[in-house]
């Protein structure tokens, strides 16, 4: 399963410089785990952290100038950490799969000469990037803004060119030096798209195009109950989108491909919400498609229109979750809301078999202001998200305070420890 080991956002809004799991720089920091969440207090940055990932798949996707005014950002100088010159910046590592060596990916967006926003530099390199320099490291592609790429692609057998020698440890060094080869043949006429968007569909390029359909698959979730309660038209549908308004589609896709995966799904609905023992589809006059709950206690069904917030979230979460080609980065932005708190500790369950399957699913990353929902998860698993006297973010990991894990020892709760100021307060 691909996931993310680690990551570091410089210049996004309150984000001027944090870095979470292991980067190239970071050696001797811990993965990321295959569940995340981060807490906070209101304004410590949750939400930046959140639309940093929607951002990052934005560009790839729409071109960093349409990424920058997508979702409500106001553009670039809105989203440019205040007091900044500079340019915002992504650094991502990620796998393909356990054996697979790790992919450094770098993005740096600024404004041009007109003040349009623009890639500056776009670096990805294959390799663990802290073994000596020159050996066993290869740039995948390089470009600057003079839009020149230089590219070493895995169906080239013979080509051995790697990073130059003085390279080190950080990316802005890498940036600063001459690299021993350039391909100006592979240059892109367009710097407001990323390379790995073209690169990323051509067969000869198979790394960077893995790492393309990784990002492309991100899901970041901003479902909302009253889209859920929305009269889509009849038709199934695979995929559960961000907002939540074709849940009934997905429930008539895996009414008729998946009806064991259904089943299990209501099963454990039933579980967690006494009473409901049938959920199904009713298609109307005008095409437009009902959403049925049937409780044990009533002979006539109730809508989606009438079910609560609390059972439509817990049963949107568990139809993402069952997903039969599920998306390699889940990321939900405080999924407690509308939830009762008992509810909390088997929904981590449940996101954590999901994230931790034999099978393969999603590594999930959830933002959180509820202690009972970090009651149920280890402090490796947590991190703080903390404003600092400039006004702009610092994290930390739970399990980097040997008192907190000490209390964690003995078996003192997570949350309750957040709650009594353990956490973020010291």
């Amino acid at each position: 399963m691909a996931k993310i080991e680690g990551f570091r956002i410089k210049n996004f809004r309150v984000l001027k410089d944090i870095s979470m799991g292991k980067l190239f720089n970071l050696p001797k920091a811990e993965p990321l785990t295959p569940i995340t969440a981060v807490i906070g207090k209101n304004g410590s940055g949750k939400s930046s952290l959140f639309d940093a990932f929607g951002f990052l798949a934005d560009c790839l996707k729409l071109g960093v100038e349409e990424a920058c005014d997508a979702r409500g950002r106001g553009g670039f100088e809105r989203l440019r950490s205040k007091g900044e010159k500079g340019s915002i910046q992504f650094l991502v590592r990620y796998k393909e799969d356990n054996n697979a060596r790790a992919i450094d990916y770098s993005l740096s967006i600024g404004l041009d000469s007109s003040g349009r926003p623009t890639v500056q530099k776009e670096v990805l390199i294959e390799g663990e990037g802290t073994q000596t320099a020159g050996h066993g490291l290869r740039i995948l592609l390089f470009r600057d803004i003079h839009g020149l790429i230089w590219i070493n692609s895995d169906s080239d057998k013979t080509s051995q060119s790697y990073i130059p020698k003085q390279f080190s440890q950080t990316i802005n060094e890498l940036e600063s030096n001459e690299l021993e080869s350039r391909n100006p043949d592979s240059e892109l006429e367009d710097m407001r798209k990323l390379g790995i968007a073209t690169l990323g569909s051509l067969k000869q390029h198979p790394r960077i195009s893995a790492f393309r359909r990784f990002i492309e698959g991100w899901y970041l979730s901003y479902f909302t109950p009253d889209a859920a309660r929305s009269l889509p038209l009849s038709g199934p549908q695979k995929h559960l989108n961000i907002h939540g308004d074709n849940l009934g589609n997905v429930v008539q896709f895996m009414e008729r491909e998946h009806p064991k995966k259904f089943k299990s799904i209501l099963d454990r609905i039933a579980e967690k919400i006494p009473g409901i023992d049938k959920i199904d589809t009713e298609k109307t006059a005008d095409g437009r498609l009902l959403l049925r709950f049937n409780d044990k206690g009533f002979v006539d069904p109730f809508y989606a229109q009438q079910m609560s917030d609390g059972t439509l979230k817990v049963f949107a979460y568990l139809l993402l979750l069952e997903d039969p080609t599920p998306p390699p980065f889940l990321c939900i932005e405080e999924p407690e809301n509308g939830l009762y708190h008992k509810l909390l500790e088997s929904l981590v369950q449940e996101f954590r078999q999901h994230a931790t399957g034999t099978n393969g699913g999603s590594q999930v990353f959830i933002t959180t202001h509820q202690p009972y929902l970090v009651d149920a998860l280890s402090p490796e698993e947590v991190w703080i998200l903390s404003k600092g006297n400039d006004g702009f973010s610092t994290i930390t990991r739970a399990s980097d305070d040997p008192l907190v894990k000490n209390l964690v020892d003995q078996e003192l709760p997570l949350g309750g420890l957040w709650y009594s100021d353990y956490l973020d307060a010291r």
